[in-house]
């Protein structure tokens, strides 16, 4: 959707993949958006990326099949893509720009808002302490998801992501907040039956009413990838801070993401770095995953679980890799519990959220949160080097003790770690399982929680 105005340049230069080339002039900005018209009249909305003296390049939107330089005309808009936002696009389904995909209404938007934002001043940030539930147990029991916090999830191809998302958009709640609830799920380069299946979900699960979702499919232009989760993004700023709404935001899959900004630089004739990826890379992501936050004498607040997957399952991959410094974190799925059915195969151990002390305990969670959370960490860490050793030396040769462990760990993997799709665990029943498992090992070993926590949830 784009405002219209603006003066017109005929003739190109050349066409490249999914840009066109103009001479270049004066009065054209960076990140304008322009309307790029063919031959045949058709309309295809751009944006400059390159505003030189000699060349003006154009990324379009909707592809360059069919455009001769000769007879194509280029109309400059005069600002940047903008797009409406209203508490009533809630409910609905909508492309990378916007538009209705659900067979209603285009949106009436009351404000239009630049798709880039509004940098919030960091001196004005709110420091997030509050606890948003997932109904994961790994999630909220050993990685507690905080509002106002970015908390990427690391998968990999073949591994249930997709579930995983979906569940997430369904399930997750701000416990005892009166206040509004918002969940936006951005799709980037999805294919169609997967798109078909989180509206199916999510619609079967009563949770529609509260969920905007913004749709870019595999078919689609890869340019548009670039869009979607900035036009997620300004709707979420809009429901935060002009309603003051808590929103959660999960965008899937920002390799899909980083995939189309790299074909984008290479049509520029950009030098690639890392892995032929841009050199700004990391601070194209920082502008999408810096949108989260909370903004003091605000109420509402954004909160972001990107989800990505690592190519070739290799975490040090530039993905992955810039993403870890720039969030707050990581949810690492694993293929070994994957190929143990269990589900979601979100393996503790490396997986971390750094904001979650500040978001457990009295009045947020549970007083014992803390310490039963390390505790069951403590003993899950020392079960994987178990594990390590028996199949060395077998089985039979552990002591009783090791075995213990050993037992404790297949429960806690298929009873903690495991649950159903559509298994929504609140924390206390997280927390109550938690207690339950921490049975099976000897008393002498819990030196992490207090006497008064086990005489309150061990000894009943």
């Amino acid at each position: 959707m784009m405002r219209e105005s603006g003066r017109f340049q005929c003739g190109l230069k050349s066409v490249s993949g999914a840009l066109v080339f103009l001479e270049g002039g004066t009065g054209v900005s960076y990140g304008e958006m322009v309307e790029v018209i063919g031959a045949d009249g058709r309309v295809r909305p751009g944006r400059v990326l390159v505003a030189g003296r000699e060349t003006v390049a154009i990324e379009v939107y909707e592809g360059t099949e069919g455009l001769s330089p000769a007879e194509t005309r280029v109309r400059f808009l005069g600002h940047g893509l903008e797009v409406p936002v209203a508490e009533e696009m809630l409910g609905r389904t909508f492309d990378s720009f916007g538009r209705a995909l659900d067979g209603g209404p285009e949106p009436l938007g009351r404000q239009w808002r630049n798709v880039n934002g509004a940098a919030i001043n960091p001196a004005m940030r709110a420091y997030p302490r509050d606890f948003l539930q997932t109904g994961i147990s790994a999630i909220d029991g050993m990685n507690t998801l905080v509002r106002g916090q970015k908390l990427p999830i690391f998968s990999a191809s073949g591994l249930p992501h997709n579930r995983l998302a979906a569940q997430i958009v369904r399930q997750a709640e701000v416990p005892g907040e009166r206040g509004g609830f918002a969940v936006i799920f951005a799709i980037v380069g999805a294919s169609r039956d997967v798109a078909e299946m989180f509206r199916r979900s999510v619609e079967e699960s009563g949770a529609l009413g509260r969920v905007a979702m913004f749709v870019n499919l595999a078919d689609d232009p890869a340019v548009e990838r670039l869009i979607t989760p900035r036009t997620a993004l300004t709707l979420a700023e809009y429901l935060a801070f002009d309603c003051a709404m808590h929103v959660l935001v999960v965008i899937t899959d920002m390799t899909q993401y980083c995939e189309a900004l790299r074909e984008v630089a290479s049509a520029k004739g950009e030098v690639p770095s890392r892995k032929g990826f841009p050199g700004y890379l990391y601070s194209d992501l920082a502008s999408i995953y810096e949108r989260a936050g909370r903004i003091r004498d605000r109420e509402g607040s954004i909160t972001q679980v990107p989800i990505l997957t690592m190519p070739n399952d290799d975490i040090t991959h530039p993905i992955p890799d810039l993403t870890g410094y720039i969030t707050e974190g990581q949810i690492v799925l694993e293929r070994e519990l994957d190929r143990e059915d269990i589900y979601p195969p979100i393996n503790v151990l490396p997986s971390l959220s750094r904001l979650m002390s500040d978001g457990i305990g009295r009045g947020r969670t549970r007083d014992d949160h803390a310490h039963l959370s390390n505790q069951l960490y403590s003993a899950y860490a020392y079960t994987r080097r178990i594990r390590m050793l028996a199949a060395i030396i077998g089985e039979e040769e552990l002591s009783g003790r090791d075995k213990m462990y050993l037992e404790f760990g297949r429960r806690f993997e298929s009873e903690f770690v495991g649950q159903g799709a559509e298994e929504n665990r609140s924390i206390e029943q997280t927390l109550d399982r938690g207690w339950e498992l921490l049975k099976l090992l000897p008393a002498a070993d819990l030196t992490r929680v207090s006497e008064q926590e086990i005489a309150a949830h061990l000894k009943k």
